[in-house]
């Protein structure tokens, strides 16, 4: 078989990982809005970039940021970004915002809810549109983790929009998760799902100060029960538990040193690289599905069995499951040469 011709990067691509590499923000904002555009073009000199840039990714520590609206993600991570940055660490966060339905920009705008933070010089806060992806991770927020390593950032937080299916998104690619729960709000652990606590690394009861003190305490306690029955059902280790006030720092410092430890621990017994292969399958396996899925609907006849179909299933006419039986079938035919 013989081989392929080796495709020499483009000059923007270059220009770009030279940027990147010299720590350049305002560089690596661009290069990660090339990763994250649609066109085909971009998508070229992004897989470029990328292809550049991996052999100098993998060494920060990543870690995600999860839970429902009101529970303080950005105001603690604007205190626990300040708190690594004063131990020695350069940190990226990632902060996956609600997209608009017209347009899919991001309507947050994370910057200046942290402000003391992104004023740092060994900062770096990108606002991205989650646009629809799953779990409100958006589409290229793997692949701009990568960037940020490249650049020099070696601790990753992931903030997300904590709703749907957010927390297996953000799990598959993290070291660490963290899953902040507010105290107070009726029962604690109401709506959050079993399999979402045998996710989380750390389980941070947050707010807890002032008043509600007391009130974290007693949420602690309820998931302190929970976990220790979860734990007789699953060979996984129980999560963390600790408490925490973005507002006071109370608990800021001992949660940078549990993640220095749990970081350093993965690393030394292997497990790290491991979840890490488990998290690029599982990563390679969604993009293609959503790329076949692109490559389907470019097909003009692909599209009218489409639109034929869902009239059908409008109409009540047909299942889901027979649909894709009759679509698959029609697909086999046209690639051996059917009609």
């Amino acid at each position: 078989m013989k081989a392929a011709a080796m495709t020499l990067p483009s000059q923007r691509a270059e220009e770009f990982a030279k940027g990147v590499l010299a720590r350049e923000r305002a560089t690596l904002g661009r290069a990660i809005t090339l990763i994250e555009s649609s066109s085909p073009n971009d998508r070229a000199d992004a897989a470029q970039l990328l292809r550049l840039l991996l052999p100098r990714t993998g060494s920060a520590c990543r870690i995600g940021i999860s839970g429902a609206p009101g529970a303080g993600k950005s105001s603690l991570i604007e205190t626990l970004g300040c708190e690594l940055l004063e131990r020695g660490h350069r940190v990226a966060v990632l902060a996956v915002d609600p997209s608009s339905a017209n347009n899919g920009g991001s309507i947050l705008a994370d910057k200046t809810r942290m402000q003391k933070l992104a004023a740092s010089s060994g900062a770096f806060i990108r606002p991205s549109p989650s646009a629809g992806a799953s779990g409100g991770v958006a589409r290229a927020s793997f692949e701009t983790v990568l960037l940020c390593e490249a650049a020099g950032f070696d601790i990753i937080l992931v903030e997300t929009v904590g709703v749907g299916q957010i927390e297996s998104a953000v799990a598959d690619m993290v070291d660490i998760f963290v899953l902040l729960a507010l105290p107070g709000a009726g029962d604690e652990l109401q709506g959050i799902k079993k399999g979402t606590l045998e996710r989380a690394d750390i389980i941070l009861v947050t707010k807890a100060d002032g008043e509600r003190e007391d009130l974290a305490r007693a949420a602690l306690a309820r998931y302190q029960e929970a976990v220790s029955i979860l734990a007789t059902l699953s060979s996984r280790h129980s999560p963390h538990l600790a408490l925490c006030s973005a507002h006071s720092g109370f608990g800021i410092t001992d949660l940078c040193e549990l993640f220095e430890k749990l970081y350093v621990r993965l690393k030394d017994s292997g497990a790290l690289e491991a979840r890490r292969g488990k998290q690029r399958v599982r990563r390679m396996k969604l993009m293609l599905e959503s790329e076949l899925m692109a490559l389907f609907l470019r097909d003009k006849q692909m599209r009218s069995w489409l639109h034929e179909s869902e009239s059908e299933l409008l109409e009540g006419a047909t299942t889901p499951f027979l649909v894709i039986d009759d679509i698959i079938e029609r697909f086999e035919g046209k690639l051996t040469g059917g009609s």
